[in-house]
Protein backbone atom coordinates (compact mmCIF):
# COMPACT_ATOMS: atom_id res chain seq x y z
CA UNK A 1 0.00 0.00 0.00
CA UNK A 2 1.01 3.63 -0.36
CA UNK A 3 2.46 3.17 -3.86
CA UNK A 4 3.00 6.24 -6.00
CA UNK A 5 1.30 5.09 -9.15
CA UNK A 6 0.03 8.38 -10.52
CA UNK A 7 2.37 8.52 -13.53
CA UNK A 8 2.33 4.85 -14.49
CA UNK A 9 0.21 3.00 -17.04
CA UNK A 10 -3.14 1.40 -16.25
CA UNK A 11 -3.68 -2.36 -16.15
CA UNK A 12 -7.14 -3.74 -16.82
CA UNK A 13 -7.91 -6.81 -14.71
CA UNK A 14 -10.85 -9.00 -15.75
CA UNK A 15 -12.79 -10.70 -12.93
CA UNK A 16 -15.18 -13.39 -14.12
CA UNK A 17 -17.84 -14.80 -11.86
CA UNK A 18 -18.93 -18.29 -10.92
CA UNK A 19 -17.87 -20.94 -13.51
CA UNK A 20 -15.53 -18.44 -15.26
CA UNK A 21 -16.31 -16.65 -18.53
CA UNK A 22 -16.38 -18.90 -21.58
CA UNK A 23 -14.84 -18.34 -25.02
CA UNK A 24 -17.79 -16.30 -26.33
CA UNK A 25 -18.24 -14.11 -23.23
CA UNK A 26 -17.51 -10.40 -23.74
CA UNK A 27 -14.81 -10.55 -21.01
CA UNK A 28 -12.89 -13.19 -22.98
CA UNK A 29 -13.40 -11.30 -26.24
CA UNK A 30 -12.10 -8.09 -24.65
CA UNK A 31 -9.04 -9.93 -23.34
CA UNK A 32 -8.24 -11.23 -26.82
CA UNK A 33 -8.83 -7.90 -28.54
CA UNK A 34 -7.33 -5.50 -26.00
CA UNK A 35 -4.82 -7.62 -24.08
CA UNK A 36 -6.55 -7.31 -20.70
CA UNK A 37 -5.50 -9.75 -17.97
CA UNK A 38 -7.87 -12.28 -16.43
CA UNK A 39 -7.46 -12.91 -12.71
CA UNK A 40 -7.36 -16.72 -12.69
CA UNK A 41 -9.01 -18.31 -9.68
CA UNK A 42 -7.98 -21.80 -8.51
CA UNK A 43 -11.52 -23.15 -8.48
CA UNK A 44 -14.23 -21.55 -10.60
CA UNK A 45 -16.92 -24.04 -9.54
CA UNK A 46 -16.38 -24.06 -5.76
CA UNK A 47 -15.48 -20.43 -5.07
CA UNK A 48 -14.26 -19.59 -1.58
CA UNK A 49 -14.49 -15.88 -0.78
CA UNK A 50 -11.23 -15.62 1.18
CA UNK A 51 -9.26 -17.51 -1.48
CA UNK A 52 -10.69 -15.39 -4.28
CA UNK A 53 -10.03 -12.18 -2.32
CA UNK A 54 -6.39 -13.21 -1.73
CA UNK A 55 -5.97 -14.03 -5.42
CA UNK A 56 -7.35 -10.62 -6.40
CA UNK A 57 -5.04 -8.88 -3.91
CA UNK A 58 -1.99 -10.63 -5.42
CA UNK A 59 -3.09 -9.67 -8.93
CA UNK A 60 -3.67 -6.02 -8.02
CA UNK A 61 -0.29 -5.78 -6.28
CA UNK A 62 1.49 -7.47 -9.21
CA UNK A 63 -0.15 -5.28 -11.86
CA UNK A 64 1.76 -2.58 -13.64
CA UNK A 65 0.58 0.88 -12.57
CA UNK A 66 -2.94 1.67 -11.47
CA UNK A 67 -5.68 -0.86 -12.04
CA UNK A 68 -9.15 -0.81 -13.54
CA UNK A 69 -11.27 -3.78 -12.49
CA UNK A 70 -13.79 -5.29 -14.91
CA UNK A 71 -16.05 -7.64 -12.95
CA UNK A 72 -19.02 -9.75 -13.96
CA UNK A 73 -21.63 -11.40 -11.72
CA UNK A 74 -19.93 -13.00 -8.67
CA UNK A 75 -16.86 -10.94 -9.59
CA UNK A 76 -18.78 -7.84 -8.46
CA UNK A 77 -19.30 -9.31 -4.98
CA UNK A 78 -15.60 -10.22 -5.02
CA UNK A 79 -14.69 -6.56 -5.58
CA UNK A 80 -16.97 -5.44 -2.74
CA UNK A 81 -15.39 -7.97 -0.34
CA UNK A 82 -11.83 -7.23 -1.47
CA UNK A 83 -12.34 -3.45 -1.13
CA UNK A 84 -12.80 -3.81 2.63
CA UNK A 85 -9.10 -4.52 3.15
CA UNK A 86 -7.30 -4.75 -0.19
CA UNK A 87 -4.79 -2.43 -1.81
CA UNK A 88 -7.52 -0.10 -3.04
CA UNK A 89 -5.09 2.80 -3.47
CA UNK A 90 -3.87 1.03 -6.61
CA UNK A 91 -7.36 0.99 -8.19
CA UNK A 92 -8.37 3.78 -10.53
CA UNK A 93 -11.93 2.53 -11.13
CA UNK A 94 -14.20 -0.49 -11.53
CA UNK A 95 -16.79 -1.59 -14.08
CA UNK A 96 -19.20 -3.90 -12.25
CA UNK A 97 -21.46 -5.75 -14.67
CA UNK A 98 -24.56 -7.79 -13.77
CA UNK A 99 -23.86 -8.02 -10.03
CA UNK A 100 -25.41 -11.26 -8.79
CA UNK A 101 -27.55 -10.95 -5.68
CA UNK A 102 -25.64 -13.57 -3.68
CA UNK A 103 -27.83 -12.96 -0.65
CA UNK A 104 -30.80 -14.24 -2.67
CA UNK A 105 -29.21 -16.95 -4.85
CA UNK A 106 -27.02 -18.56 -2.17
CA UNK A 107 -29.80 -21.01 -1.29
CA UNK A 108 -30.20 -22.13 -4.91
CA UNK A 109 -26.47 -22.08 -5.68
CA UNK A 110 -24.79 -23.12 -2.45
CA UNK A 111 -21.34 -22.96 -4.07
CA UNK A 112 -21.39 -19.15 -3.80
CA UNK A 113 -22.67 -18.93 -0.22
CA UNK A 114 -19.30 -17.82 1.21
CA UNK A 115 -19.75 -14.51 -0.65
CA UNK A 116 -22.91 -13.67 1.35
CA UNK A 117 -23.74 -11.22 2.61
CA UNK A 118 -22.68 -8.86 -0.15
CA UNK A 119 -20.93 -5.85 1.43
CA UNK A 120 -23.05 -2.75 1.04
CA UNK A 121 -20.34 -0.19 1.79
CA UNK A 122 -19.07 2.63 -0.40
CA UNK A 123 -16.21 1.59 -2.68
CA UNK A 124 -13.10 3.78 -2.30
CA UNK A 125 -12.74 4.27 -6.08
CA UNK A 126 -15.07 5.42 -8.87
CA UNK A 127 -17.28 2.67 -10.22
CA UNK A 128 -20.07 1.96 -12.65
CA UNK A 129 -22.67 -0.76 -12.09
CA UNK A 130 -24.27 -2.12 -15.26
CA UNK A 131 -27.61 -3.87 -14.75
CA UNK A 132 -30.22 -5.50 -16.94
CA UNK A 133 -33.95 -5.41 -16.27
CA UNK A 134 -34.19 -9.14 -17.13
CA UNK A 135 -31.23 -10.50 -15.17
CA UNK A 136 -32.28 -13.77 -13.48
CA UNK A 137 -29.67 -13.28 -10.73
CA UNK A 138 -30.61 -9.79 -9.51
CA UNK A 139 -33.72 -7.64 -9.48
CA UNK A 140 -33.60 -4.11 -10.81
CA UNK A 141 -34.26 -2.78 -7.31
CA UNK A 142 -31.45 -4.79 -5.75
CA UNK A 143 -28.99 -3.74 -8.49
CA UNK A 144 -30.00 -0.13 -7.84
CA UNK A 145 -29.46 -0.63 -4.09
CA UNK A 146 -25.99 -2.13 -4.66
CA UNK A 147 -24.99 0.73 -6.94
CA UNK A 148 -26.19 3.29 -4.39
CA UNK A 149 -24.42 1.55 -1.49
CA UNK A 150 -21.19 1.25 -3.47
CA UNK A 151 -21.35 4.91 -4.55
CA UNK A 152 -21.46 3.79 -8.18
CA UNK A 153 -23.16 5.23 -11.21
CA UNK A 154 -25.91 2.87 -12.40
CA UNK A 155 -26.29 2.12 -16.10
CA UNK A 156 -29.49 0.29 -17.06
CA UNK A 157 -28.98 -1.74 -20.24
CA UNK A 158 -32.61 -2.87 -20.47
CA UNK A 159 -33.50 -6.38 -21.59
CA UNK A 160 -30.03 -7.97 -21.63
CA UNK A 161 -30.41 -11.04 -19.41
CA UNK A 162 -27.28 -11.70 -17.35
CA UNK A 163 -25.21 -9.56 -19.76
CA UNK A 164 -23.26 -12.59 -20.95
CA UNK A 165 -22.81 -14.87 -23.96
CA UNK A 166 -26.14 -16.63 -23.27
CA UNK A 167 -27.84 -13.24 -23.67
CA UNK A 168 -26.22 -12.80 -27.10
CA UNK A 169 -24.10 -9.84 -25.99
CA UNK A 170 -21.14 -10.72 -28.21
CA UNK A 171 -18.21 -8.33 -27.92
CA UNK A 172 -20.46 -5.76 -26.23
CA UNK A 173 -19.03 -2.57 -27.72
CA UNK A 174 -21.39 -0.38 -25.66
CA UNK A 175 -19.89 -1.92 -22.52
CA UNK A 176 -16.38 -1.28 -23.75
CA UNK A 177 -17.29 2.38 -24.25
CA UNK A 178 -18.28 2.47 -20.57
CA UNK A 179 -14.90 0.99 -19.68
CA UNK A 180 -13.12 3.57 -21.84
CA UNK A 181 -14.78 6.33 -19.77
CA UNK A 182 -12.94 4.90 -16.73
CA UNK A 183 -9.53 4.74 -18.44
CA UNK A 184 -7.12 7.68 -18.49
CA UNK A 185 -7.24 9.80 -21.62
CA UNK A 186 -3.52 10.38 -21.91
Amino acid sequence: MGHDVTDTPVSVLVLPGYADSGPDHWQTLWERRHGYVRVEQDDWLMPERDVWVATLERAVCAASGRVVLVAHSLGCALVAHWARGGSTDRVRAALLVAPADIDRVRDELREVASFAPVPMARLPFPSVVVASTTDPFVTTGRARAMAAAWGARLVDVGDAGHVNADAGIGEWTDGHRLLEELLPTS
